[in-house]
C-alpha cells in the first residue's frame, strides 16, 4: 500500500519524466485516434443531412422541366410572358441598358443603402411625388434585394427591436411565413379570403385586426393579393386603415405589383397613399421585378414614414445594421436601370405604356379562360376569375384536382390551385379550360 502511495508520489513530483511517457505513449494513441476521428469525420460529416423538400412555387418549374410530353403547361411560376409563352424584357429597359453602356459606368460596391438616387426615385414613384412626408423628408429607405431581401431585413430589424409576432393575410405568399420565421418573428395569421365564397372575407378580416394585441405589426398586400387576386375595395381599405389606427397597429405593405395589376401606378398605390394620409407611419417593401421584368436584377427598396425626418433616418440606420452583416450592400445593375428609366421623362412614358401592355394581356387572359370553361361545358361559376387582378388567379381547384390535372394533363399549377396567368396565353387557353373542367366537373 505504502509502495503504491510512493509510486503516485513519484509520478506527480516528476513531470517529466511522466510527461514524456505521456508524449509518447499517450501521444500516439491520441494521434491514431485522431486519425481514426479525422476519416470518420471526412466519411460522415454531412450523413445528417436530408434530403430538403421541393420548393412548391420554384421547385415546380424542376417538377415540369423533367416532364417529357409534348402538350405541357406550366402556369405556376410568377414571372411575366408574352403571350408565345416567352420571356419579356421591357424595351425600355434594353434602351436604357444601352445609354448605361455609353456612359462607361464604373463597378464599385454602392454604399449599404444601396444608391440614394434609385432610392429617391423608388419612394417618390410609390408614395408619389406630391405626397407632403416625401416633401418634409419625413420618408426614408435603403435599396433592398428585391421584395424578398427587404421582408427579411425589415423582419429581423423589427425582432432586435422589441417586436415577437407579426400578422399576415391567410392565405399570404408561401415564402412570407419562412422569411419572418427565419427572422425570429412568431406568424400570426388574420383571416382575408373566403374559399367557399371565393371572395374576399372582410367581416372576419376586420374582426381579426379588432382582436390584435396594440403594437403589433400586419402585413398589407399593396395590391393584386398574392395568391387570391382578391384586393379589397377603397372603402374597405378606408374600414381597414381606421380600424388599423384605432387600434394602434403598424402597416406593413409589400408592394410587388404596382403597375402591373391595372396598368396604373398610381390607382396601384392608392391604398398605401390613402393609409400615409390618414397618418399611419406605415413601413413598405417595394419590389420591381414584376412591373420592370428585373425578375434577375434582384432590385427593390425598403421604406418607413417617421413623425419626422430624424425619426425616419434612426431606422433607417437601424437598418443599415441589419443589412452590412447580411450582405453588406446591394447589386448596381438593377438600380441603375430603374433609376435610368425614373430619371428620364420619355423613358418613363415608355415603361408605363409597356408595364400597361402587360396587365392587358393578363386582364385579356382572364376573360378568355372564363369564356373558355363555359364554353367546354362547365356549370361551375368562375366569375371569381375575371373579379381577381394582377398575375394570378386563384382557381378553387383542390390539391388533389391539382394533382389530378397533373398527372392526366400535364398542366402544372401550385398545390393551392393557384393560376399564373402569365402563362396562359391564347395558343394554349383552351387546352387549360378543358384540363380545368375535366378535374372540376
Amino acid at each position: 500500500m505504502l509502495i503504491q502511495k510512493l509510486s503516485r508520489i513519484s509520478l506527480i513530483r516528476s513531470p517529466t519524466k511522466f510527461s514524456g511517457i505521456h508524449r509518447s505513449s499517450v501521444g500516439l494513441a491520441t494521434k491514431c485516434c485522431s486519425k481514426e476521428s479525422r476519416r470518420s469525420l471526412s466519411s460522415n460529416h454531412w450523413a445528417q443531412f436530408e434530403m430538403a423538400p421541393v420548393d412548391p412555387i420554384v421547385g415546380l418549374n424542376e417538377i415540369f422541366q423533367k416532364d417529357d410530353y409534348p402538350s405541357k403547361v406550366i402556369v405556376g411560376v410568377g414571372a411575366y410572358r408574352d403571350d408565345v409563352g416567352k420571356p419579356y424584357v421591357l424595351p425600355c429597359v434594353r434602351e436604357a441598358e444601352k445609354k448605361m453602356m455609353d456612359r462607361k459606368l464604373d463597378m464599385e460596391y454602392s454604399g449599404i443603402a444601396g444608391d440614394p438616387k434609385f432610392v429617391d426615385l423608388a419612394l417618390k414613384f410609390v408614395y408619389g411625388n406630391d405626397s407632403i412626408p416625401i416633401l418634409e423628408n419625413r420618408v426614408q429607405g435603403t435599396q433592398a434585394l428585391s421584395g424578398t431581401g427587404g421582408l427579411r431585413v425589415f423582419g429581423e430589424l423589427m425582432r432586435k427591436h422589441g417586436h415577437k409576432h407579426i400578422y399576415v393575410p391567410n392565405p399570404t405568399w408561401g415564402n412570407h411565413i419562412p422569411i419572418f420565421t427565419n427572422s425570429g418573428l412568431e406568424v400570426r395569421k388574420y383571416r382575408y379570403y373566403d374559399s367557399e365564397k371565393s371572395d374576399l372575407d372582410f367581416l372576419g378580416l376586420i374582426d381579426d385586426i379588432k382582436s390584435m394585441p396594440a403594437g403589433s405589426i400586419i402585413l398589407l398586400h399593396a395590391c393584386a393579393h398574392n395568391p387570391t387576386g382578391m384586393d379589397p375595395s377603397m372603402e374597405q381599405w378606408k374600414e381597414m386603415s381606421e380600424t388599423i389606427k384605432k387600434h394602434n397597429i403598424l402597416p406593413f405593405f409589400d408592394c410587388a405589383y404596382q403597375g402591373f395589376a391595372s396598368g396604373d401606378p398610381i390607382k396601384d398605390a392608392a391604398a398605401v397613399r390613402m393609409f400615409v394620409e390618414d397618418g399611419h407611419l406605415i413601413s413598405m417593401v417595394q419590389s420591381f421585378s414584376k412591373n420592370f421584368g428585373l425578375y434577375g436584377q434582384r432590385i427593390g427598396a425598403l421604406s418607413v414614414v417617421g413623425r419626422d425626418e430624424d425619426e425616419a433616418k434612426r431606422v433607417v440606420s437601424q437598418m443599415k445594421t441589419v443589412i452590412r452583416p447580411m450582405y453588406s450592400n446591394p447589386p448596381r445593375q438593377g438600380a441603375r436601370i430603374v433609376t435610368t428609366i425614373l430619371e428620364d421623362p420619355r423613358l418613363t412614358q415608355d415603361f408605363l405604356d409597356q408595364c400597361k401592355g402587360m396587365a392587358n394581356r393578363i386582364t385579356l387572359m382572364r376573360t378568355l379562360l372564363k369564356d373558355k370553361l363555359a364554353e367546354v361545358g362547365s356549370t361551375k361559376n368562375w366569375e371569381h376569375i375575371t373579379k381577381q387582378i394582377g398575375m394570378f388567379a386563384y382557381s378553387g381547384l383542390s390539391s388533389d384536382q391539382v394533382m389530378e390535372m397533373r398527372e392526366n394533363h400535364h398542366v402544372y399549377c401550385t398545390a393551392d390551385g393557384r393560376i399564373s396567368m402569365a402563362g396562359v396565353t391564347s395558343g394554349n387557353v383552351d387546352y387549360i379550360a378543358n384540363a380545368i373542367h375535366d378535374v372540376s366537373k
